[in-house]
């Protein structure tokens, strides 16, 4: 297992050997590079430049900023060795771009041209690809069949135009199943040219990832095809993954893209969706249907929509693995198995052995179990009754009456109206209903059934 000091010493031996490849007069001519590390959502700013839109808010990200040159949006993404904060007590080793996995969303408006530099620190070659976007073949992204790929320390330039609005995506078309494996992905969203079209109060965005990090490590295990134990939006894991927050009323859009090996059945608790956009496009309006739970496939962008009704809401994959941490394949079921006298055997060679698992997993939501360092619980996370007992692909909704419009900031846990919370119950409790005693059919003809000894 390599060290954090390796990881960052070869994360800057391949940032100097790509600014020794690129001549200093062609950096001068290129957008400045941005990079963030820190894993907060970031609201941006409405664009100072260029065509007016509302931006999308990306969960734990950031949009990137441009430049317009000659009327034409400019954008610069480095990939390069990034270290990614999964939850506060992990921290992972991954690819991605300008300093975070994901990379950064790229914001635009249909029928505008667009220029995005990719500079390359990475110890491979790349490409990337503009997952949905119409344009030309040789701008496609595909390593050896619509481009040569773009090797270490390089910077090439992809230049094109929107043809349509909608929610897509960018990510390598080079040794994928390392580079998306390592966390090489990120939004390209396309606001429509009339700014009317398709309009919501809040607009959020993330993506769906998946990586296999043995307890202890750092580095995902890059072969691994379905047995991953993280599951991610934007490459955090609850209760790392901030909350999404709307005022009570507001038309909020949430936007989900899916690069895993896996589908996910996105789950709103209190409110009905409906999938008003995919990766090709807006659906229209007398298409839709109402849906409380929308399955998000392999390689699927959708775009989701609702009314936002006041309370704290659960947003979660439907799958219940993905709502866990750190989790180990292939455990033996002991619900049931009283194993203490084996346990208390086991205690004297390792003394912090816990017994789990024979009256069910709840109680992993409160032990403190000793770990391995840069190991997060597989359920953890605390709420205002209690542990939450989740993990991974899950964060709350939270809706206020009194939120200014414009305010992303957490509100805090939600103020419950009096005699709203289910609560237990200490009166006396009515009979059981019994279901009545079927009745003999008189249409039914009686059968007897032979005795006797006699043989058939």
């Amino acid at each position: 297992m390599s060290s954090r000091r390796q990881f960052l010493r070869g994360a800057g031996l391949a940032a100097a050997v790509a600014s020794a490849a690129v001549s200093r007069p062609s950096l001068a001519s290129l957008p400045e590079i941005a990079t963030r590390s820190a894993a907060r959502t970031e609201p941006p700013p409405a664009p100072a430049a260029g065509p007016p839109y509302d931006p999308v808010v990306t969960l734990n990200g950031w949009s990137a900023p441009f430049r317009i040159v000659d009327g034409v949006r400019e954008f610069h993404l480095v990939a390069e060795p990034v270290v990614r904060e999964l939850a506060p007590g992990m921290k992972a080793r991954l690819w991605g771009y300008n300093g975070q996995s994901p990379g950064p969303t790229l914001e635009t408006v249909e029928g505008e041209r667009v220029r995005i530099f990719v500079t390359n620190r990475l110890p491979e070659h790349t490409t990337v690809h503009w997952h949905g976007i119409l344009l030309p073949s040789g701008m496609d992204g595909v390593g050896g069949l619509t481009q040569p790929q773009i090797p270490p320390g390089k910077t090439f330039v992809y230049e094109f135009t929107t043809r349509h609005s909608g929610t897509f995506m960018y990510h390598p078309h080079a040794d994928e199943q390392v580079q998306m494996a390592m966390g090489m992905m990120g939004l390209f969203i396309v606001h429509p040219k009339d700014r009317r079209r398709h309009r919501v109060e809040r607009d959020y965005a993330f993506l769906l990832a998946s990586y296999d990090i043995e307890p202890g490590s750092a580095t995902p295990r890059v072969s691994t095809m379905l047995d991953f134990n993280l599951w991610a939006w934007n490459s955090r894991v609850f209760p790392g993954i901030d909350p999404l927050v709307a005022r009570t009323g507001e038309r909020v859009r949430i936007r989900v893209g899916n690069l895993t090996m896996t589908n996910h059945p996105i789950h709103l608790h209190g409110h009905v969706m409906e999938v008003s956009g995919t990766d090709g496009g807006w659906v229209p309006q007398a298409a839709r249907w109402p849906e409380v739970t929308v399955d998000v496939a392999v390689g699927q962008m959708r775009a989701l929509e609702f009314e936002a009704v006041a309370g704290d809401w659960a947003l979660h994959c439907h799958k219940s693995h993905h709502t866990m941490n750190a989790m180990g394949h292939g455990l033996p079921s002991v619900i049931g198995v009283d194993h203490q006298g084996v346990a208390e055997k086991i205690r004297r060679l390792v003394p912090d052995y816990m017994v789990m698992g024979e009256r069910g997993m709840a109680e992993m939501g409160e032990m403190e179990m000793p770990l391995p360092e840069n190991t997060l619980p597989m359920m953890t996370g605390q709420g205002p009754f209690g542990a939450l007992e989740m993990g991974g692909m899950f964060t709350v909704l939270k809706v206020r009456d009194d939120l200014a419009r414009g305010d992303f900031r957490d509100p805090g846990w939600y103020a419950h109206p009096p005699g709203t919370v289910a609560r237990e119950w200490t009166g006396e409790l009515p009979p059981a209903p019994r279901a009545p005693a079927p009745m003999p059919d008189a249409d039914t003809p009686a059968v007897r059934k032979p005795g006797g000894g006699h043989r058939h």
